[in-house]
């Protein structure tokens, strides 16, 4: 059973990482080795056949499920066009501060031949009344433009792509403003229109009842699971401190409120004489367990460590209803191939490897010391298994780790499991000020402790993006750590782990330099690296107060590629799509300098102390690259903000590249006649993202570039790039790259090299569920 469940979902985990979608006849492979085990006798024999037969029936079953649900995306050829739909508003629709965004089913689309999927996010952007007034179980009539799921392609970054396919949501779109958008029914009833209506409702309630206090948006995700009004202020603390879990629905809160259903049903089944003659309290207790976890999941929205719960919770009490004994492996085997059964790209979420990883750690310790320990003492066991085995998955997943959490976990669990989870439950249910107050300032008393302890500098641990197999050496280490007394050399197992951190990823030699140009949609971001130097170049836009491509790509990346300090931060201009994430890098990465043409009164000049104006003839030397600034010139007076863009010039002995920033046909002109053949480059990034105001016919002449990459937003509203400026790319039979179609690009400027190609690499890997027209692409 467990080398099975072991085998099963490493097999649907593999079927994640292809880049062409296979058949699923692996279903049909794994008949042999199963047959295999009647007739081996071999112990050892047996249990690699099952484990071989569990890797073909999960990366089998998961390659069928895959090929179906690939199926339904959007047509190529609907996308950008108006469709009328007809459909119900399902799951808990999310304001912002400009649009409303939420999941709708689709049940019938009135456009003739067009086809859409089951399940698209739509935005509905703000009209002059404000934002329209959405509400979870509504039908509606909507016509709508939608495109394929797209997100950005980045290494260390979030796969929006895989995200929409593990919801089944297989398009993307907004409400068109006319023909006026029609509400047919406000209640849809049935499943799951009520449950998600109910659950819109008991937020609504919540939020007037708290009003603004600081930490309803965490009162409200502790019991519906909705995230989305927690401050990212408070996110960081609760990230910094390790106790990020406690704000979602966790196993311990759904646990602890089976155990309550199963003490007060327990107590008051006895009261009634009959009942247990005909059924046992005990049992009684653990039906009513089960029932109160699965309803509390299902209101939370039955995330992955709420699947798992469940699942263990229901084999449990199918124990006991069966007067049997049931191994913990066993039970966490069990509901491991429940939750991929019912979600096969569950693989792909970070929450179910750190979920089954820390019972699997728990289990582990506790199994192997002999006799009971206290309650302190099993608790302490408990979070040390925790905090040791969580850490080479932290690193490999979000390459950092809290080294305050055992401190800040040990405060937090009690106190938000015992206290201000129940509280807040009871509030919602009862509708009670009094009790969601109570919640409130449990937690807002929790808060102070956590604050203090996130502010201390040395609270996390940064490393980079480790190679697999450092990875599973420090799960072997952990595993040797955690080993109860009597096993030689314990110790020797942090000598397992030190290669998850001593082994770093390649960077640029002597004298090279490598250019990621980052996919941060329309916008751009930059890093440039030499063997000891790191410059970035643009931070890309910022979306949303406390959301911006400098905090959710570019540190990420920084973060994933070992680069701990930039020397330097350079912004070409303040355009939002280039400045949005600047404070952010600057906060999380404290530059040296800054080099811009940004105002003296600008707040990055404070951020960063020491500012250089970007004007053309500063140059500066790393590890034998040179930089140039090429533009603008000393005392310049353009009037238009894209032509005060900070240019920069990356050369080695064997290539060069031309960061152009948004500059337009004028600043063109003008560096052409300042420097003439000395703008020449290899590489050139496209002025403006393809604007039809920028690479003009003199500017490409005399840069002569081979390739160019140009960094632009997929189906942007601008429509870069303009058709006449790509013609004018290839007539010249230079190579274009685009972010759009590619993700991220790496450009490798070597040392040496007289006949230069310079090496464009895909910033994400390759996956099936990206589109077929990407994969085409050299």
């Amino acid at each position: 059973m467990r080398l099975l469940a072991l085998g099963f979902v490493l097999g649907a985990a593999l079927l994640q990482r292809e880049f062409v979608l296979p058949h699923w006849n692996a279903l049909l492979l794994a008949g042999a080795p199963l047959l295999a085990t009647c007739v081996v006798r071999s112990l050892t024999a047996r249990r690699a056949l099952l484990l071989v037969a569990g890797v073909l029936i999960g990366y089998g079953y998961a390659a069928w499920r895959a090929e179906t649900r690939v199926a339904e995306a959007l047509p190529f050829a609907w996308e950008g066009r108006d469709i009328e739909v007809t459909g119900v508003i399902a799951g808990l629709p999310q304001p912002g501060d400009r649009a409303v965004r939420f999941t709708f089913a689709v049940e019938e689309v009135h456009s003739e031949g067009a086809t859409v999927p089951r399940l698209v996010s739509l935005g509905w952007y703000a009209e002059e009344g404000g934002l329209p007034a959405v509400v979870a179980g509504e039908r509606w009539r909507f016509t709508v433009r939608l495109k394929r799921p797209r997100g950005l392609g980045n290494r260390h970054g979030f796969d929006f792509e895989a995200w929409a396919l593990e919801r089944g949501i297989r398009a993307t779109g907004y409400v068109r403003a006319k023909p006026r958008a029609q509400r047919l029914d406000a209640r849809v009833d049935g499943w799951p229109q009520t449950l998600h209506r109910w659950r819109g409702e008991i937020r609504e309630s919540m939020r007037t009842r708290l009003e603004d206090r600081r930490f309803a948006g965490v009162l409200v995700a502790l019991v519906i699971g909705d995230q989305d009004a927690i401050d990212p202020d408070d996110w960081r603390t609760f990230w910094r401190t390790g106790v990020g879990h406690l704000v979602s629905i966790s196993g311990l809160h759904i646990t602890m409120l089976g155990g309550l259903a199963y003490a007060l049903v327990a107590f008051l089944w006895v009261q009634v004489p009959r009942l247990p003659l005909w059924l046992p309290a005990r049992k009684a207790g653990v039906i009513a367990s089960v029932l109160a976890a699965v309803a509390y999941s299902l209101l939370a929205g039955y995330g992955l460590p709420a699947q798992r719960t469940c699942v263990m919770l229901a084999a449990i009490a199918a124990c006991v209803l069966a007067n049997r004994h049931g191994s913990p492996s066993r039970v966490l085997a069990f509901a491991a191939i429940c939750v991929v059964a019912i979600d096969p790209w569950a693989a792909l979420a970070p929450g179910f490897w750190l979920s089954f990883g820390a019972v699997a750690a728990i289990f582990y310790v506790l199994s192997l010391r002999t006799g009971t320990p206290g309650r302190l003492r099993g608790a302490a066991l408990e979070q040390l298994a925790v905090t040791v085995a969580m850490l080479p998955m932290l690193i490999a997943l979000f390459q950092e780790v809290s080294l305050v959490s055992p401190l800040a976990n040990a405060l937090a669990i009690p106190v938000v499991t015992f206290a201000v989870v129940p509280v807040a439950l009871a509030g919602a249910f009862l509708d009670s000020t009094i009790l969601l107050a109570s919640a409130h300032a449990l937690f807002a008393a929790l808060m102070v402790p956590l604050e203090a302890l996130a502010s201390w500098p040395g609270a996390v641990l940064e490393s980079h993006a480790p190679q697999p197999w450092t990875v599973a050496a420090a799960l072997v280490g952990c595993a040797w750590l955690l080993a109860p007394r009597g096993i030689p050399l314990r110790s020797l197992g942090a000598v397992w782990m030190v290669p998850l951190f001593a082994v770093v990823p390649p960077g640029p030699s002597a004298g090279e330099a490598w250019v990621d140009v980052l996919d941060v949609g329309h916008g751009l971001a930059i890093v440039v690296r030499t063997a000891t130097h790191a410059l970035a170049y643009d931070a890309g836009p910022a979306w949303s107060a406390g959301s911006d491509s400098g905090g959710r790509i570019v540190i990420p990346f920084l973060r994933g590629e070992g680069v701990r300090r930039l020397d330097a931060l350079a912004i070409s201009h303040d355009d939002d799509d280039h400045y949005g994430g600047a404070r952010a890098v600057a906060d999380a990465r404290a530059p040296s300098w800054l080099l811009s043409p940004l105002a003296a009164g600008d707040a990055l000049h404070r951020r960063v102390g020491i500012s250089r104006i970007c004007e053309a003839g500063l140059r500066w030397t790393w590890d034998g690259v040179d930089f140039e600034v090429m533009h603008p010139a000393a005392g310049s007076n353009a009037r238009r903000e894209n032509d005060r863009s900070c240019v920069l010039r990356v050369a080695t002995r064997g290539a060069s590249m031309l960061l152009t920033g948004d500059i337009e046909a004028r600043s063109e002109v003008e560096m052409v006649a300042r420097f003439g053949a000395r703008l020449a480059s290899d590489v050139l990034l496209v002025p403006h993202h393809g604007s039809k105001t920028s690479s003009s016919s003199a500017f490409l002449d005399t840069v002569q570039p081979a390739d160019a990459v140009v960094s632009l937003g997929y189906r942007n509203r601008f429509r870069h790039p303009h058709p006449a400026v790509v013609a004018r790319y290839r007539e010249r039979g230079i190579t274009l790259h685009r972010t759009d179609e590619r993700g991220a690009l790496r450009v490798t400027l070597p040392a040496t090299s007289r006949d230069f190609r310079p090496i464009l690499e895909r910033g994400a890997p390759m996956r099936y569920w990206r589109d077929q027209q990407e994969r085409e692409i050299p």
